[in-house]
């Protein structure tokens, strides 16, 4: 399994944000990870790649445990977090070659042209960062996420901002990228889910209240829409 949780826990005082939830995500598969907001999602994102301390349990990224083999772990994951931190004064290229050289990228110029053309940012690579739409932002975090070809992709609202275009592009990409990786993706659209995922989480309250595949969910329920689904699970 790319990706190993088990028992993991987030408290702040009495309040537990995560409660106790064990999966595992599979290569080849695209997760979706839902709940309503506060349910735990990002809290969960955090711990997996290393940004937040469990309280307990623990979690593994290929094998390597996100707390103690920490480093090992964290070249395996792409992060995409839900506002990504982008330097609005650099260059467009600039920036992917920073993050490139955190990760000793060989033959980086190279890499950085693949994955510029991979994300459709080619008309605006010579642009400041500042000086882009939300949707190519967008495109510049998914970039700075995969320029490593890490095995696990970690997305928050990966659509967050982009036009029905951009939209199209940008999930053709995770699908693409989906075939030979594991890929997380958190969102509150659920077309996207229905359009892109092959297996369904729903976290409520912290803890969690479905995990299935998207057909096993649907004829669970019998055969209601996601949506419904969704409201029914965490009203």
């Amino acid at each position: 399994m790319s990706i190993s949780v088990k028992n993991l826990s987030k408290h702040y005082g009495q309040q537990k944000a995560v409660d106790s939830i064990s999966f595992e995500a599979k290569p080849g598969r695209i997760l979706g990870f839902l709940g309503p907001n506060g349910a735990g999602k990002s809290t969960t994102m955090r711990m997996l790649t290393g940004y937040l301390a469990p309280t307990s349990g623990e979690a593994e990224i290929s094998g390597k445990n996100i707390t103690t083999q920490a480093l090992e772990a964290k070249k395996h994951i792409g992060y995409l977090p839900e506002n990504t931190p982008l330097y609005a004064d650099m260059y467009v290229k600039e920036f992917l070659s920073f993050v490139g050289q955190t990760y000793k990228i060989e033959n980086l110029t190279v890499r950085i042209d693949e994955v510029v053309k991979m994300v459709g940012l080619t008309p605006e690579q010579h642009k400041k960062i500042g000086m882009l739409s939300k949707g190519y932002r967008q495109r510049v975090g998914l970039a700075q996420a995969i320029i490593h070809n890490p095995e696990v992709l970690i997305l928050d609202e990966p659509t967050s901002g982009l036009d029905p275009n951009q939209l199209v592009d940008i999930r053709q990409l995770i699908k693409t990228l989906g075939v030979a990786k594991t890929v997380v993706i958190s969102t509150h659209i659920m077309q996207e889910v229905e359009a892109i995922c092959e297996d369904i989480i729903i976290i409520s309250k912290g803890k969690i209240v479905a995990n299935n595949s998207l057909e096993g969910l649907k004829k669970a329920h019998q055969q209601q829409s996601l949506e419904d689904i969704f409201r029914k699970l965490t009203a």
